[in-house]
């Protein structure tokens, strides 16, 4: 994404209809634009596959503090954003639990805890250390055994999919002007000003924009009539030296994430490994999860 300020208002053309393009073309028409969106579809779109975590605790980590910084930043304008959606459905969770399941595991999320805190001290009663019996109680359904955690208050979820139509909505209501194309050359765009949100499809219309992929497989898991209520938390495990996330669904979960080098900007091969790791590893953590229905698997 390429931005500049905006000035007086007047015609504004955005390139992408995933989250980042929709959402900025929500606040240019509350500020007054005449906007039009060119969106390719939701094939190849990361917002539409990812697990929809709002966030920055729980990917937090030393070396990387100007992007904590911009993602803390972030994650304060989310109330904002939901309230002018007005879609309650849209928010999935509104804390998330660190879990581990091993010591080693838990001194990994204590570390990565400490330097959270050493970047900003007044988060420390955002982060309480949680007993492992405490984590069973808010969420019952955890497997015996887990070595500890953290509760991370504050950072939830959304429902990517429903979010996206809850923006498409707003932006129909509010006369914004969208657009199915797929846009191969700026220069057949209108509009006195240009927003690219497409992607690392925005290499090949600003080839000056250095952007590296990365491939995760993410998983859809619905709930079945033998299934415990799907968790009311995002769960962050780090699970026997490996990541993984559930993150809740009014019928089930967002099962992620495996992490990659893409191969190209259209590498969307589920590799075997992968989605067998996350299915053991979520299944460990949570057993019942063994009952949902497997109904997506994406990347």
């Amino acid at each position: 994404m390429r931005t500049r300020e905006l000035g007086p208002p007047g015609e504004l053309s955005v390139v992408g209809g995933g989250v980042i393009g929709l959402t900025c073309a929500l606040a240019a028409v509350d500020r007054g634009w005449r906007v039009r969106i060119f969106d390719a579809g939701p094939e190849g779109r990361a917002a539409h596959v990812a697990g929809g975590m709002l966030g920055c605790f729980a990917e937090g980590r030393p070396g990387e503090d100007k992007l904590l910084a911009i993602s803390r930043d972030s994650v304060a304008r989310w109330p904002a954003l939901l309230e002018r959606l007005a879609d309650p459905s849209v928010q999935t969770a509104t804390d998330a639990l660190m879990i581990g399941a091993t010591a080693a595991d838990v001194d990994h999320l204590a570390a990565q805890v400490r330097f959270l805190l050493s970047e900003e001290p007044d988060d420390v009663d955002r982060l309480p250390a949680v007993t492992p019996a405490a984590l069973r109680r808010a969420e019952p359904a955890l497997v015996r055994g887990i070595a500890g955690g953290f509760r991370v208050i504050g950072e939830g979820s959304v429902d990517n999919r429903r979010l996206i139509a809850a923006l498409e909505s707003a932006l129909d209501v509010s006369g914004a002007d969208r657009v199915s194309a797929r846009i191969d050359d700026l220069s057949e765009v209108p509009g006195d000003q240009i927003l690219v949100a497409a992607g690392l499809g925005t290499r090949s219309l600003l080839p000056d924009i250095d952007l590296r992929g990365e491939k995760g497989e993410i998983l859809r898991l619905r709930r079945t009539r033998w299934s415990v209520a799907p968790p009311a938390h995002v769960i962050r495990a780090r699970w026997h030296g490996r990541a993984a996330y559930l993150v809740p669904r009014r019928d089930g979960i967002v099962l992620g994430a495996t992490q990659y080098e893409a191969y190209d900007d259209t590498d969307r091969l589920l590799l075997a490994g992968g989605v067998a790791d996350l299915l053991a590893d979520a299944g460990e953590l949570m057993p019942n999860l063994r009952t949902y229905e497997l109904v997506e698997a994406g990347a």
